[in-house]
Parts: structure tokens; C-alpha cells; sequence
């Protein structure tokens, strides 16, 4: 086989496994179009998170009951560059060129630190991850945060935002 047929060869391949991967990627947008979209983030809150915010990475959203199930849907397998604001009302990550993941605080039910999510694996438990309820599907929301000292903030912020609740025994369902 010359050189050239080699080279085309390959190219062809790399070729169809790219549209490979692309209809199976559509194929799960199409599977979890039962999802709905996350809810709009209160006015002025992306222009107050680009201010405020504390700079991270979006790694994924998930189906809380797998780590390794990226949800596509409504744009939210898109990894991106982002800013995190926690304010009373909830918690809004501006995604750059992806649509913004708003959640409400009476969606939240959990936060923590993990070692990995689908897409990023970092030594100790660099991500900070919240579950949350998306209709009445619990996901997983994962964020790299590029300094330690801010992801402790962020993680007692929104700790906070759940404890209240925690203490009252009220779940999030009963509160929307």
C-alpha cells in the first residue's frame, strides 16, 4: 500500500468515527428530550455573576444516579469556562459559549467535593458538585474551581442554602 492510499485511508476513518460520534451524541440529546430545561436565572443575575462570580470550569451535568450519564440535553454536555454565583435564590453558572445552568435554591438537595465527574478526573476532591432537581429527575451538577480558597466558599454557600431547609425537614418538591 503507498503512502498517499495510507494517508487517505486513515483520514477516512478518523472522518467517520468524528460522524460516528456525532450521531451518537445527537442520538442522546434525542433519548433525554424528556428532560425539561433548567429555569431561567433571575434578571440581572448573569451581569451580576461576570462581576461577583468566582471563575471555574462546567465539567458536566449528570443523572445523579450515575456519574458517567452526561446529560446533552438543553446544552448541558457542553464542558465550557464559567463563573459561579451563589446568591440567596440559588446558584447560576454563566457558561461560556453554552447556554447559563441556573438552579433554584428549592431545587438544591445536596453538595460535596468528588475526585471525578464524566470528563474530569482531579487529584483529592477538586470538584465541587450539588444534585439538584431538574423535573422530577435528580442531577448532578459538576464545576472545577480554579482556586481552593473559593471552592470552600462556594461549597459553605451552598451548603447554606440547603441547611435551612435540611433542619425543617422540608423537601425540595414540597417547596416548588
Amino acid at each position: 500500500m503507498s503512502r498517499p492510499v495510507a494517508v487517505a485511508l486513515v483520514a477516512l476513518l478518523v472522518l467517520l468515527a468524528w460522524g460516528l460520534m456525532y450521531v451518537g451524541w445527537r442520538a442522546r440529546v434525542r433519548r433525554q428530550s424528556d428532560l425539561p430545561a433548567p429555569p431561567p436565572a433571575p434578571d440581572g443575575w448573569a451581569a451580576r455573576a461576570e462581576r461577583e462570580g468566582v471563575e471555574a470550569t462546567y465539567v458536566s451535568t449528570t443523572r445523579a444516579i450515575d456519574k458517567l450519564d452526561r446529560v446533552a440535553a438543553h446544552g448541558l454536555g457542553a464542558r465550557s469556562g464559567a463563573r459561579v454565583l451563589v446568591a440567596a435564590d440559588g446558584v447560576l453558572v454563566v457558561r461560556t459559549g453554552a447556554p447559563d445552568v441556573f438552579t433554584a435554591v428549592a431545587a438544591l438537595s445536596g453538595v460535596r467535593r468528588e475526585p471525578f465527574r464524566v470528563g474530569k478526573a482531579v487529584p483529592g476532591t477538586g470538584l465541587l458538585v450539588w444534585d439538584w432537581s431538574l423535573g422530577d429527575t435528580l442531577v448532578t451538577t459538576a464545576v472545577r474551581v480554579r482556586r481552593d480558597t473559593e471552592r470552600e466558599v462556594l461549597h459553605a454557600a451552598i451548603a447554606a442554602l440547603i441547611e435551612p431547609r435540611a433542619a425543617s425537614g422540608t423537601r425540595p418538591e414540597e417547596e416548588a
